[in-house]
């Protein structure tokens, strides 16, 4: 049995690295999962409605909070068209002395997704665009590229689900760093590149979804910014929404570093669609009943309920029991339910929108901290609205103790010298492998000094792992990191990403991939 937390934990954190690698697995046959026996919930709504008290939900919310030094959370629960719940906890605002309220406006982080699925969806129901269509015929000059795959099999649908090929994007700029940006177009130029063929694997990727924004502004003929308030914010009543600028409302919460708990300045949204929104927990709640198909007196469907069923259809095998549709997760067992969900986090921002279909239940928890504390609150608000949810959970926890983590080593085919370069757009750097038959890989990038990949994994057809090096690209992280090397044999070459990653938690580094390619050298 499995629940969402550990997708989101699988997300949000820049640290375990081995996790990131196991959310990179190969796509399934893509069946309707949703119509799996796992669906266990879904003949117990007539006995497992009753009248919450969330008191104890309150208490632990607060006890949380001091002792994870949160600032501020806020909630909202809904079941069937009520709103049974909203409440903001703590300082949205400190300097300010800003109380949290349910109206307050937060950063979404990546829930914004699920804003460019419904937008992309609405496009598609207008026939102004088409979901199997290349990627490319909606956007301008600069176009997702591969030096080994076919782009025109990157379709909006498949970047939608995180499957067409692209990998890893971030970047963190700040107001004070006014050099920091580049373009949407600059960044898909650099890093719009297909690293798997489009199809073969889920790779969550924020450059995907900045895309999507793109072709969202395309195919309306309108800024994104302008189509998903016009169409989407408005008509469903969500007016404590807008795009985040670097000039933040004063209404808006501010946001404190996980680590250091001091304030961060406003960002820069390079790749908006992917989550540059923020709303207030009541507006997140409205989003989702309208996602839940609840036809609200004061909401205009944006979209047909038909079309709500497949932005909500499990495209492709995440990990066990785990999928992604229209920028949803799906989760075939949520201690007995199937739920929909979707979920972000940085280091100062985390919000969660989590769907139980079967039973009308939406409840939004955003915070002005990177923190997993929403994901526990929203499991303890459903422990209160779903008894047979509380036991199972309490079973779950009790019975099923985390597993240690493994670290894959073989005799491997690979072993031996392999030659080649990382790729970047300021040229191409040297780089050699030497993998020994038992799985362990010694790197030299450049005229850099040889290292040992760290947490290395090493099968038949594969090697994954940390080198600890510098791209010296205008654009990556300030050193030291590490790149994230993960490869893949194709015929006679192995090929990949090379991913920057800072070292320590709270940097302002850059997540930027590269091309790496090598080839056996001759014996």
């Amino acid at each position: 049995m499995s629940h969402f937390p550990s997708i989101l934990q699988l997300i949000a954190s820049r640290e375990n690295v081995h996790h990131r690698r196991r959310i990179r697995v190969t796509m399934l046959v893509l069946l309707p999962f949703f119509l799996s026996s796992s669906l266990l919930g879904q003949t117990t709504t007539a006995t497992q409605k009753h009248e919450p008290d969330f008191a104890n939900v309150r208490n632990y919310i607060q006890q949380q909070m001091a002792t994870q030094f949160v600032p501020s959370i806020a909630v909202a629960v809904a079941r069937d068209k009520t709103i049974l719940w909203e409440e903001g906890f703590g300082l949205a605002d400190r300097e300010n002395h800003m109380k949290a309220t349910e109206l307050t406006p937060y950063s979404l982080a990546s829930v914004t997704k699920t804003i460019t699925g419904t937008a992309i969806m609405m496009l598609q129901e207008r026939r102004r665009l088409n979901l199997d269509h290349p990627v490319n015929g909606y956007l301008r000059a600069a176009k997702v590229h591969s030096p080994m795959w076919n782009p025109a099999e990157a379709t909006v649908r498949k970047v939608a689900t995180h499957t067409a090929g692209l990998t890893t994007y971030a970047r963190n700029c700040f107001a004070d760093e006014p050099d920091c940006r580049i373009s949407l177009d600059e960044a898909i130029e650099r890093y719009g590149i297909l690293f798997w063929p489009p199809g073969e694997r889920f790779d969550y990727s924020n450059l995907g979804y900045g895309i999507l924004g793109e072709v969202v502004a395309h195919a309306s003929g309108r800024s994104y910014g302008e189509f998903v308030n016009d169409e989407i914010f408005q008509p469903l009543s969500m007016t404590h929404c807008s795009l985040r600028t670097a000039k933040m409302p004063q209404n808006s919460a501010a946001q404190y570093d996980r680590t250091t708990q001091k304030r961060t300045p406003p960002r820069q949204f390079g790749t908006p669609g992917a989550s540059g929104a923020e709303c207030s927990v009541h507006d997140l709640a409205l989003f989702g009943m309208f996602q839940l198909k609840m036809h609200l007196p004061n909401q205009r469907a944006v979209l047909s309920d038909a079309a709500i069923d497949e932005t909500h259809s499990p495209i492709g095998n995440v990990s066990e029991g785990q999928h992604y549709g229209l920028g949803w997760w799906i989760n075939d067992d949520y201690f007995g339910y199937r739920s929909v969900f979707a979920s972000g986090g940085t280091n100062d921002s985390s919000a969660i929108l989590q769907l139980v279909p079967s039973e009308g239940i939406a409840v939004a928890v955003v915070s002005n901290t990177g923190t997993t504390l929403p994901g526990a609150v929203v499991e303890e608000i459903v422990s209160e609205l779903l008894p047979s949810f509380r036991e199972r959970r309490a079973n779950m926890v009790k019975n099923n103790p985390p597993e240690p983590e493994t670290l894959q080593r073989h005799n491997s085919s690979l072993a031996g010298e392999w030659k080649g370069a990382i790729r970047t757009h300021q040229g191409n750097i040297p780089v050699t492998f030497s993998i020994s038959s038992f799985g362990e890989v010694h790197a030299k990038l450049g005229s850099q000094p040889t290292a040992l990949l760290d947490k290395a994994s090493v099968d038949e057809r594969s090697v994954y792992g940390l080198l600890p090096g510098e791209v010296g690209t205008d654009d990556a992280p300030r050193p030291p990191y590490n790149l994230e090397v993960d490869l893949t044999l194709r015929g006679d070459t192995l090929a990949g990403a090379a991913t920057t990653r800072e070292l320590r938690t709270g940097e302002r580094g850059a997540l930027l991939p590269y091309w790496i390619e090598l080839k056996r050298t001759p014996q």
